[in-house]
């Protein structure tokens, strides 16, 4: 089938130069080598499409025939070279896109929706989710995964912020409940849980002063799989929450919570956004990357 397929297109260009030798210099093989191409074509079709003399060629009833479907199968590959060109080189085709809930909502969607609004000829899909999601099977173009560091030889990662962990609880929690200032009050507190993150009721905490270690299990009498209810729990007195700063920004900002002792540190990670690994990453991957990395750089 391919070579027949070849054939058609050094066929289509010998009709349109008139000669073996105009077609030839187009294709850039030699003059022999598109003979070769005309007469295996001819013996698998079981006809004569072409009649040589010295002076012209001339189409046979046969060859007439042959020539439209060949034009059409040649301008149908250049037609698909064009769209594949398109799609590597404009902001064209399908991005799909795999994120949390959270960081979809308070930072992807935010950095992406202008970016969206102006190339209304890509069509966007955001898979939303807190578990793995494997790229290859589920066709994902760009990944956003919040890890201390990125291991994996069959991706590429892109930083594009570090990741500050925090203590917060309510004003009111707070108010209720015994006081909170060093490490080992948090026995006296209860912890609510989101069971997404790995040891979800260890907290480790090092002071900022003496990079002193400390590790602590808390009690945890609720528990979600869920940052944004674990947040508004938290917003209502229920207990402290272990968050990302990033998750909380602006209930930290309206003194809905608070963060809790200042002079210790949580492990901090880095959000990165990751591709499959490419010799050449189309454009609207290139672009996507791009403008999420000047989100967060101004952010």
């Amino acid at each position: 089938m391919l070579d027949n397929l070849r054939g058609m297109a050094v066929f289509a260009s010998v009709v349109g130069h008139g000669s073996f030798s105009g077609s030839a210099r187009e294709l850039g093989i030699t003059t022999s080598a598109v003979s070769q191409q005309i007469r295996s074509l001819e013996n698998d079709l079981g006809v004569i499409l072409l009649h040589r003399s010295t002076r012209k060629l001339s189409l046979t009833e046969a060859g007439e025939s042959f020539y439209e479907a060949a034009k059409d199968v040649v301008s149908a590959a250049e037609q698909g070279r064009i769209k594949v060109n398109q799609l590597r080189d404009e902001l064209a085709g399908s991005l799909r896109v795999a994120t949390t809930p959270e960081l979809g909502v308070n930072h992807i969607l935010p950095a992406l929706s202008t970016w969206m609004a102006a190339h209304d000829d890509l069509s966007i899909t955001y898979l939303a989710d807190n578990r793995y999601i494997d790229m290859i099977d589920e066709r994902i173009d760009i990944a956003i995964r919040m890890s201390p560091t990125i291991d994996d030889s069959t991706v590429t990662s892109y930083p594009l912020t570090d990741v500050r962990q925090m203590l917060v609880a309510s004003p009111q929690y707070l108010r209720q409940n015994a006081k909170l200032q060093t490490p080992k009050d948090l026995a006296e507190h209860q912890l609510i849980c989101i069971e997404i993150m790995q040891d979800a009721n260890q907290i480790e905490l090092i002071q900022t002063e003496t990079g002193k270690k400390t590790r602590t299990k808390m009690q945890s009498r609720i528990c979600t799989n869920n940052v944004f209810m674990a947040t508004t729990l938290a917003k209502e007195g229920h207990g402290l929450i272990r968050i990302m700063e990033m998750d909380v920004r602006k209930e930290l900002e309206n003194g809905e919570l608070v963060e809790v002792l200042t002079g210790y540190q949580l492990p901090s990670f880095v959000l990165y956004a990751v591709t499959l690994n490419r010799e050449q990453q189309p454009a609207k991957i290139t672009r996507c990357l791009e403008v999420l990395k000047k989100y967060f750089r101004a952010n």
